[in-house]
């Protein structure tokens, strides 16, 4: 079983699970110090259990006989939730253990198969893993910083955490059902159940040009600033325009959409406000469109491949697509099928001896065709706003 239980991340595990050790029942955690160290450990735990809202009880044998499931299914689920293994020390509360009895109740109800519900604990772990971090690391990180008064970080942090805990708390819960709400329309706009996990999709990568080269010239500090000024503004762009960031990685983003157009419009406006400042290295972007894979928040497949090696050839500052994305602008009438068509109909238009020509947002243009490693020979085309 493992600290997952607890709620207590491994950071956590190696300093407050230490006070705990080989303290005697019934005699309080505190006690498990002395000195700076046992003040430390206090505090860790005093936060413990301001966050988890109960005192320490159960060792993982305990906590999983009490929801009446095996020690094994009780250490798959919390391994699951990505928290290291705690042997038999007494660190697990009551909600540990409801926790764990309502994930097996639904598998005893048949609601979930026992591979889902470890799904389930998986993707939830490295969901809100991910988000306490960047909240501590960065947000109390900052609140916490000594003040005048001179409390010192640790004087400052637990009033801090009680009064904002509630409030984090139910914004989280708000933004999780609209996310849910959102992908729950997604699944009952699919025409078919295969298209609810194979789905066609337009996937997007965004790639900082250089970065490698930045990590050496700039600050520890810089460079933080800059890897997140480039996530929040994909973010945005992406959110704004009607596509989902999948992931961010650095120095790159991966987004989707369910339509071309869509896609076509966040790849161009990326390269256009990454251009427009200063501050930013060169961007280029692939999108790729076909179909795609999802698994736990995560797409799979050769149409992510694809983006992935256009986006490596792509110039600085463009915007390079495969086939079947230009394909499908032309489809929904976003672009040509053929420019010189195109461009003989606005002639015609614009002489009066033809009908006034469709209103096109995007061009492309056919590149070099190249072999690209795992995929075979690709033609990319080049997307740019037209007129």
């Amino acid at each position: 079983m493992s600290a997952d239980d607890s709620g207590v991340t491994p950071r956590e595990v190696a300093t407050a699970d230490d006070a705990v050790r080989d303290v005697p029942e019934g005699e309080p955690p505190e006690a498990g110090g002395e000195g700076e160290e046992g003040e430390e450990n206090s505090i860790a735990l005093r936060l413990e259990q301001l966050i988890l809202g109960a005192d320490r009880r159960y060792t993982p044998f305990q906590a999983a006989r009490s929801a009446g499931v095996s020690m094994d299914l009780a250490a798959r689920f919390w391994r699951a939730m990505g928290f290291a293994d705690i042997g038999q020390v007494k660190a697990l509360t009551e909600a540990d253990v409801l926790a764990l009895r309502r994930l097996a109740g639904l598998v005893e109800a048949g609601l979930l198969s026992e591979a889902m519900a470890v799904q389930v604990a998986r993707s939830t772990g490295q969901t809100t893993a991910r988000l306490a971090d960047w909240q501590i690391d960065s947000f109390l990180e900052g609140l916490t910083e000594p003040q005048d008064s001179g409390l010192t970080r640790t004087e400052i942090t637990y009033p801090l955490v009680e009064l904002l805990l509630p409030e984090l708390e139910e914004f989280l819960v708000y933004v999780w059902r609209r996310q849910l709400a959102a992908a729950t329309g997604r699944v009952v706009r699919a025409q078919d159940d295969a298209e609810m996990v194979d789905r066609r999709l337009a996937v997007g990568f965004a790639d900082l040009v250089g970065f490698t080269r930045l990590t050496r010239r700039l600050e520890e500090e810089e460079l933080g600033e800059l890897v997140e000024a480039f996530e929040t503004t994909c973010s945005d762009l992406v959110a704004a325009h009607g596509g989902r960031l999948i992931k961010t990685l650095g120095d790159e983003v991966l987004f989707s959409a369910d339509d071309a157009g869509i896609a076509a419009e966040i790849g161009l406006r990326l390269i256009e406000t990454m251009t427009n400042d200063e501050t930013m290295p060169e961007l280029r972007v692939g999108i790729a469109f076909g179909t795609v894979t999802t698994r736990m928040g995560d797409v799979f497949g050769t149409t992510v491949n694809l983006a992935s090696r256009l986006t490596s050839i792509a110039p600085k500052d463009t915007v390079l697509v495969d086939e079947a994305f230009a394909e499908e602008l032309g489809r929904i009438g976003d672009a040509p099928v053929s420019e010189a068509e195109a461009a003989a109909a606005e002639k015609a238009a614009a002489e009066g001896t033809g009908a006034a020509p469709p209103s096109y947002r995007f061009a492309l243009q056919p590149m070099w065709q190249r072999p690209v490693r795992g995929l075979g020979v690709v033609e990319p085309w080049l997307l740019t706003r037209r007129g």
